[in-house]
């Protein structure tokens, strides 16, 4: 008998040098959530592993920059990625870091796994070096004119200007980015990985997948075209996993080579938490088991090509069944990008809306074979005409007209007939088509079936009018309130998968608990007459133009900002000159009462002494500040703020969602004017 098939699902590592915007959403963790929630509905073994990815030089970078620990900046992001996971409902069985003992102990094992079968090659050559800093500078550590569109600020991995893919040694005047020293060639050992070795069997097995999506075949065809080389995989640095081999001090294996072996790792570590410390072999080295990765095009490469052939050299574990591969969401035409601050973060968009309407609004618009466009007044329109209008108020109308008719239970079944039987027929052959596109990876098409179902049952409530026939024959009325109370049932397990806090909350109405909660159960009748109904709730209320507008405006005010072109509303210089800047020392600082948000800061600004009222609790404790000499316009016509009177304003900046207060360095006198 043959064994039940396994999924193993992987989400792309975020990496953890940023927050999680709803562009990384879009392309690499809503549609593998939503096809995880799909296969348990379908009693279906099925594990969902991601993890952030925190090594590399750009994690290292922003630790010398901001003068901390590599190990504070990848938690600062681990735990507010993995927070805003939560918060949107995409629900891993392990959200990892590739930091982990079991994660260095499993990447060190792979590597020495091929060093002993003699795969890797020991290759000799030149470097960038810094005598000043005394280390070879790696690619994010390097800054220099690009050799293609002349752009002065390029990286030594990609030119930002153009997009060309670069080497440090390319550059022309490179420089160190973090002292400016004029870096020397210098000669220094590393292991390669012979990927071209592989591009036969490579492409054999990719062009076998005729199931494929054609974006990740052709992304393929195109490197096989240019012919797959050698690729190094240690890097000359500090922060990361450490070369398992003796006389290799200072070197640790570069990211691009472990942080995929961490699907590997978190799979080990999920059943070690799970007490069953061998069974991830099931999920990885099995015939009977599937493993799906979903990436952003950015990692088709890496997923497609470069992993694959590493599992292939390896011998011992599965080959991806498939890589569903979304394209990028933009936003006003642009790409989402952390580097540019271009981007609506998750942990910011859930503060505004509920995580079941963000996720409809990006599911609805996924870039599952082109890029696609998110719109805030798009997302108030999937609201209000299609998750209030069809849905919500399908729900709302059967359970209030059950509630005013039949006491507030749900009413007998004796009357059913053939059209009652049809409606429910009818989603049962709907749940077939939803389930055949979600097993295509076709989420655009499951939701759009999913509604048209919702549809269907709106238009069976109004053709059934049961509004005159409890006038006339309440028994029959009663039959098709029941069918409209098994349909919000089975409603509630047709959306779950992109809406499950919704189908949560309908549940709760119906009273009813998740015995026959599955995929089969869809257009069956599993509801008991005579059970009372719960408590009634508006599922999705309306969404106003001004919360759009309010939210667009400050968007707006907030890119400008990132990218140093202010508000838009140029002044004169009159105009600056009405506002008086001036150095304050704060004196004495507590928490306003009731408030979250607000400090109350008493100031000395040259020798008179001041109160200003400021939302900046969730950054500083009134320790934090104390003592601190900051910036305030001092001329500020007094408001009142929880009652209490403010008398100025401080002047502070954002950054990727952080408040930083404008400080001043070294002595001088409060009340010092600032030009």
């Amino acid at each position: 008998m043959k064994n039940k098939t396994k999924y193993l699902v992987t989400a792309a590592l975020p990496y953890a040098n940023n927050y999680i915007h709803i562009g990384h959403v879009a392309g690499a963790y809503l549609s593998p959530d939503i096809y995880v929630r799909y296969r348990r509905l379908k009693n279906d073994d099925v594990i969902f592993i991601s993890g952030s990815d925190e090594h590399g030089t750009a994690i290292e970078m922003a630790s010398i920059i901001e003068k901390v620990t590599p190990q504070e900046i990848i938690d600062r992001y681990h735990f507010s990625n993995k927070k805003a996971f939560e918060d949107l409902g995409i629900q891993f069985d392990i959200f990892s870091r590739t930091s982990s003992e079991i994660h260095h102990k499993t990447a060190q094992e792979f590597f020495l796994n091929l060093i002993n079968k003699d795969i890797l090659i020991k290759k000799s050559d030149k470097q960038l070096y810094s005598e000043k800093e005394k280390r070879f500078l790696a690619d994010r550590f390097i800054t220099g004119t690009c050799p293609v569109c002349g752009y002065e600020e390029a990286r030594g991995d990609e030119c930002e200007n153009c997009g060309s893919n670069l080497s440090p040694l390319e550059l022309i005047n490179p420089r160190s980015k973090i002292t400016g020293d004029i870096p020397v060639e210098k000669e220094t050992t590393h292991y390669y990985f012979p990927l071209g070795k592989y591009q036969e069997k490579l492409s054999d097995w990719i062009f076998s997948k005729t199931d494929w999506k054609p974006n990740v075949i052709n992304y393929c065809k195109g490197w096989f075209k240019a012919g797959l080389r050698d690729r190094a995989i240690t890097r000359d640095l500090d922060w990361g996993v450490k070369v398992p081999v003796e006389g290799n001090d200072g070197k640790v294996i570069y990211v691009w080579f472990e942080a995929p072996i961490g699907y590997i790792s978190m799979t080990k570590e999920l059943f070690i938490e799970r007490n069953d410390s061998d069974k991830w072999k099931e999920y990885w080295c099995s015939e009977d088991s599937k493993l799906i990765h979903f990436i952003g095009k950015d990692n088709i490469v890496f997923h497609s090509i470069v992993f694959p052939a590493m599992l292939m050299a390896h011998g011992d574990f599965n080959l991806p069944y498939n890589i569903p591969a979304n394209e990028f969401l933009n936003i006003g035409g642009e790409k989402f990008s952390k580097s540019r601050g271009n981007g609506i973060l998750v942990k910011d968009i859930v503060k505004y809306f509920e995580p079941d309407v963000i996720r409809y609004s990006i599911a609805s618009s996924f870039p599952e074979n082109k890029d696609s466009e998110f719109n805030w007044k798009d997302l108030l329109s999937r609201n209000n005409n299609e998750l209030a209008a069809i849905l919500g108020n399908f729900i709302n109308r059967t359970v209030v007209f059950a509630k005013s008719k039949f006491n507030n239970v749900i009413p007998g079944e004796e009357s059913i007939n053939n059209l009652d039987q049809e409606i429910l027929d009818q989603f049962r052959r709907s749940s077939d088509s939803v389930s055949a596109f979600y097993d295509n990876f076709r989420f655009r098409d499951a939701l759009s079936e999913t509604m048209n179902a919702v549809r269907s049952a709106n238009k069976y409530f109004n053709d059934s009018e049961p509004w005159k026939l409890f006038k006339n024959d309440k028994e029959r009325c009663g039959a098709v309130i029941h069918t409209c109370l098994e349909l919000c049932h089975s409603i509630a397990v047709l959306i779950s998968p992109v809406l499950p806090f919704t189908a949560e909350k309908i549940l709760k109405i119906l009273n009813k608990d998740k015995s026959d909660f599955n995929w089969s159960n869809i257009g069956r009748r599993v509801l008991k007459s005579g059970t009372e109904l719960g408590e009634t709730e508006i599922l999705f209320p309306q969404i106003e133009d001004s919360q759009i507008e309010k939210i667009i405006s400050d968007e707006s005010e907030s890119n400008a900002v990132k990218n140093g072109k202010g508000s838009g509303n140029l002044i004169e210089l009159d105009d600056f000159r009405k506002v008086n800047l001036k150095i304050a020392r704060i004196i004495n600082c507590e928490k306003v009462a009731k408030s979250k948000k607000l400090l109350k800061l008493k100031l000395i600004v040259g020798g008179i002494e001041k109160q200003i009222v400021s939302g900046i609790a969730e950054y500083y404790t009134p320790e934090d500040l104390i003592g601190k000499l900051i910036v305030v316009v001092d001329n500020l016509k007094p408001a009142k703020l929880m009652g209490i009177d403010s008398e100025g304003m401080l002047l502070a900046a954002k950054n990727n969602g952080e408040l930083k207060i404008i400080t001043v360095e070294g002595e001088i006198s409060d009340g010092a004017e600032v030009n």
